[in-house]
């Protein structure tokens, strides 16, 4: 392998703890985008003591009463390697094994949950340019408070996933990278399913859209799908020595989108939106053939969302744009999810 002195020999490895905090030797490993921040955090306290003839603060009397790591990961998402480890951890969904569908395909369903009793250790390695060895970076008690997964015209599908962690350690020897081979990343051309209306339902833990949904023939050029998780991030307490405690949730977790798109049409979002109604949106990214005539896929269904913006307005001459906000909602059936998340890939285990 070829030591470059930057950011080309950057890794990033991770594994599920089995025991929250417990740091564990990290197993898979990923191809992260620039623009990763995940950083140590200390609190620093500077004394405030007045001491005769001395002006400034005093290194001495500097402490650390915490210490944690916070920050982004972003990644592009591929059709394999492993992605449904992340979602299960951002999603807080139960899932512990892919189930065969066909020969080599294999389904995963993701519907939130609790993330209780869920943490990651992560491990980048990075760079240090005076000898060009990959020092590692081992964060132990990771959670994923928020997500985010972006798909724009001429891009490639993107998902940043915001960590909060107990602690950061060099002690810990560098994992050796290992990658899943033949990832292809999901695209934009890949979108082949975007629909609204219809009817969810959900049997045997999978939801799907029934009763003739509509397809969008809105010309959409950029979808964001974001989730927040609020958590008690600052559980620290007595014994601990400045280490946090298990993050647990602590807000009503939101989920909400955005679809930048001309105005073509009042059917797809307006009416829907001046009505003040919900509507299932499913939308699904696929290629290529999994096991037996099974694509890859990404896919996203809402059950109920509402249309919180769409209005058009006239900036000039050129066509005119939309802007559509939305955000799902639990459809009061008792069987839905609020969403779900299915992958369909050759990925034998999470």
């Amino acid at each position: 392998m070829v030591n470059y002195a930057g950011g080309l020999s950057a890794q990033l490895m991770i594994a599920a703890e089995s025991t929250v905090g417990t740091a564990v030797t990290v197993t898979t490993g990923y191809e992260m985008l620039g623009g990763e921040t995940l950083a140590f955090d200390p609190t620093f306290l500077d004394g405030q003591g007045l001491k005769a003839g001395t002006g400034y603060k005093r290194a001495s009397r500097t402490v650390v009463s915490r210490v944690q790591a916070i920050g982004d990961i972003p990644m592009e998402f591929g059709d394999r390697g492993h992605f449904g480890l992340w979602l299960k951890h951002a999603i807080g969904s139960t899932i512990t094994t892919p189930t065969n569908i066909a020969t080599t395909a294999y389904k995963q369903i993701h519907t939130p949950g609790s993330k209780t009793g869920l943490s990651l250790t992560i491990q980048e390695g990075q760079t240090e340019a005076s000898d060009q060895v990959v020092k590692p970076f081992t964060y132990n008690g990771c959670k994923i408070p928020s997500w985010e997964f972006s798909c724009n015209d001429n891009q490639i599908a993107q998902i940043k996933f915001t960590v909060d962690a107990w602690n950061e350690t060099n002690a810990t020897a560098l994992a050796a990278a290992s990658y899943t081979s033949g990832v292809i990343p999901f695209s934009f051309a890949d979108a082949t399913t975007f629909t609204v209306g219809g009817t969810a339902s959900t049997a045997a833990g999978e939801t799907t859209i029934g009763g003739s949904p509509t397809t969008v023939t809105t010309v959409c050029n950029g979808v964001t799908i974001a989730c927040a998780t609020p958590m008690k991030t600052d559980r620290y307490g007595l014994g601990n020595a400045g280490v946090k405690r298990e993050q647990f949730e602590n807000d009503i977790p939101t989920i909400t989108g955005t679809l930048t798109s001309e105005f073509t049409n009042l059917t797809d979002f307006y009416n829907t939106f001046k009505a003040n109604t919900t509507t299932p949106l499913q939308l699904a990214f696929s290629h290529g053939d999994a096991g037996s005539s099974n694509p890859f896929l990404l896919s996203f269904i809402f059950p109920a969302v509402r249309f919180k913006t769409a209005q058009v307005n006239v900036p000039g001459p050129d066509l005119l744009t939309q802007a559509v906000t939305f955000e799902a909602y639990d459809d009061g059936s008792g069987t839905n999810p609020v969403f779900q998340v299915k992958l369909v890939s050759v990925d034998t285990t999470l």
